[in-house]
């Protein structure tokens, strides 16, 4: 069973010198930072394990050093893919309507939005949107009610000219 009060002591007493070396190592105050506390993450997961180890402070550095590397590696890729492959196509222009719906639906609540979304712009039904939430379908119903009530709201905040239909259903639904 894993003792909190020893890893909160271990913790304490090396997590300086952990995020000191990795600092030293990628001159990144911020990602010594992260990488450190992953590794204390990891550390704690297996302290039934680490804790037995000779050096708890060694593997915790060595893990650190990983978390870096693997960091490092993801940035390379991403930086050949973007010189290999270019900068992606812009997306098509964004109408003022679809801005103003997208904000509107930021500001319902998850489960109105995502039934709004699903409903009304992918094309579920309510029995397969009731699957596909895991919720009784009255409950689907009553998150399109509500969420187009609330959507209508957001929408009049905006003004005439928001795509919306006065129904709380964007005009290009």
């Amino acid at each position: 069973m894993r003792n909190s009060f020893d890893f909160d002591a271990f913790y304490a007493g090396s997590v300086r010198r952990v995020t000191g070396y990795v600092y030293a190592v990628t001159s990144n105050r911020a990602e010594a930072e992260d990488a450190a506390q992953e590794a204390y993450a990891r550390a704690w997961q297996r302290w039934d394990k680490v804790s037995g180890y000779g050096d708890p402070e060694g593997w915790v550095r060595t893990v650190a050093f990983r978390i870096t590397v693997n960091t490092w590696r993801k940035a390379t890729t991403r930086a050949a893919a973007h010189r290999r492959h270019g900068v992606p196509d812009d997306p098509p222009d964004l109408s003022p309507d679809y801005v103003a719906i997208i904000a509107a639906l930021r500001k319902i609540p998850t489960g109105q939005r995502q039934a709004i979304v699903l409903h009304h712009l992918v094309g579920l039904s309510v029995d397969e949107l009731s699957r596909e939430a895991g919720v009784p379908a009255g409950t689907v119903k009553a998150r399109l009610s509500r969420g187009r009530q609330a959507l209508a709201a957001h929408l009049a905040e905006n003004g005439p000219g928001t795509g919306f239909n006065g129904r709380g259903v964007p005009s290009n639904v």
